[in-house]
């Protein structure tokens, strides 16, 4: 039963809207109405700015870095990976319960669940998403490579179960891009120009 909450619990974290919460709350607007009609971080720095895309940014990443501790002593120390636990903060991200289903690409709440597993491949995703940013331009394209690139350090490490959710979330990216990469194609795809 406690098993079930756990993920329960992190499903909830990871359906807690925080694109939804920052426009409505600070700025008085439903992002899901303005531009992509994403609740991520990237649709929030282009409807309300670098202040409120940055908080957003930063808080999908802290619900995904969270419920990699539930099962931890810590706190309900349960006999289960803290990846598998983290993959259900994603799912809530991408299918939030909150706000009917519709949320965000799993980019930033995955690179958090990441983060509280494994610093440096944490380091290694930023890297490879800023320079492939700053050559290209693309956010989109940037969250797809810099998973590429993830996917090639775990397999270095050789660590099965990290392989499997980094392949997992590489999907599940790659997925939720699927307009992304069409716009892409026919270099319609909107630039970034503060890199």
């Amino acid at each position: 039963m406690l098993y079930f909450v756990v993920i329960l619990l992190s499903y909830l974290i990871g359906s807690i809207p925080s694109g939804l919460i920052v426009g409505k709350l600070f700025y008085g607007i439903d992002i899901r109405e303005h531009g992509s009609g994403n609740l991520g971080a990237t649709n929030t720095f282009r409807t309300l700015g670098k202040k409120a895309g940055a908080a957003v940014t930063i808080a999908d990443i802290l619900k995904g870095t969270v419920t990699v501790f539930l099962p931890m002593p810590i706190l309900f120390d349960l006999n289960i990976h803290p990846l598998l636990v983290g993959m259900f903060a994603v799912i809530g991200h991408m299918f939030p319960v909150f706000a009917k289903f519709r949320g965000g690409k799993a980019v930033a709440t995955s690179a958090g669940v990441l983060l509280g597993y494994n610093f440096l491949l944490f380091v290694v995703l930023i890297a490879a998403f800023l320079l492939t940013l700053k050559i290209s331009k693309y956010v989109s394209l940037s969250s797809m490579i810099a998973g590429i690139f993830g996917l090639i350090y775990c397999l270095i490490l050789q660590d099965w179960p990290l392989i499997i959710v980094v392949t997992a979330f590489e999907v599940f990216v790659v997925y939720r891009h699927r307009a992304n990469i069409k716009r892409i194609r026919n270099k319609t795809e909107p630039k970034v120009t503060w890199i």
